[in-house]
């Protein structure tokens, strides 16, 4: 493999997982808050829980019938292309998200609730105060959602279809050349997949600390 390519399938892999990770964030974020001021409650823990233990390969065919020319969101032309990958690494990192947020503040939601109503503030007010003082842990958040997303390889075959200099990525490239018997490239890929996955997780853990 080249090195042209495999700066490509890098650049690819990190603008896929990254975006799939924000994406998720979006929305998990603040249902991670709400569970911790409401306390969670055995039937929200239970489905953060088990959204976190979803075959890869589950939500990878449920997109690939949505998204086929036959399902209900075909005419949308999105199967086999990067987007389509996104959508399927961002629906397996929300659990993801949501429940390291959900960790992280439940244990000072009913602390900064109060402190915000002896400072004479509405109930609405709490929500964001809490963002703020778990934005430590968002960090901690995010890293585990670009970590599940980047290292993702059963979705992102089925609704990307590894095509070359289009949709491949680092994960299915190493599949690929494995199969093909070159190991050697399979290796040199998987530590590259390492070094980005360690990497961003250690930018992430320096912003944590600031």
């Amino acid at each position: 493999m080249e090195a042209a390519e495999l700066w490509e399938i890098t650049l690819r892999s990190l603008l896929v997982a990254g975006t799939a990770a924000l994406l998720a964030a979006l929305p998990a974020v603040p249902l991670g808050l709400r569970l911790a001021l409401k306390g969670g409650g055995f039937l929200g823990r239970a489905l953060l829980y088990a959204g976190m233990a979803l075959p890869s390969v589950v939500v990878g065919l449920f997109l690939y019938l949505l998204l086929s020319r036959s399902g209900p969101l075909g005419f949308l032309g999105l199967l086999y292309t990067p987007f389509a990958m996104v959508l399927a690494e961002a629906v397996l990192a929300f659990p993801l998200i949501a429940a390291f947020v959900f960790s992280g503040a439940q244990g000072r939601a009913e602390e900064v609730r109060l402190l915000v109503k002896s400072l004479g503030g509405r109930e609405g007010q709490v929500l964001p105060t809490l963002l703020w003082e778990s934005r430590r842990t968002l960090a901690a958040a995010l890293a585990a959602g670009f970590g599940g997303a980047i290292s993702e390889v059963g979705a992102a075959t089925l609704v990307g279809g590894d095509i070359r200099h289009h949709t491949r990525v680092l994960t299915t490239a190493i599949v690929v050349e494995t199969r093909k018997g070159e190991v050697e490239a399979a290796l040199a890929l998987g530590l590259v997949l390492l070094g980005v996955a360690l990497l961003v997780t250690a930018l992430l853990v320096i912003l944590e600390r600031e």
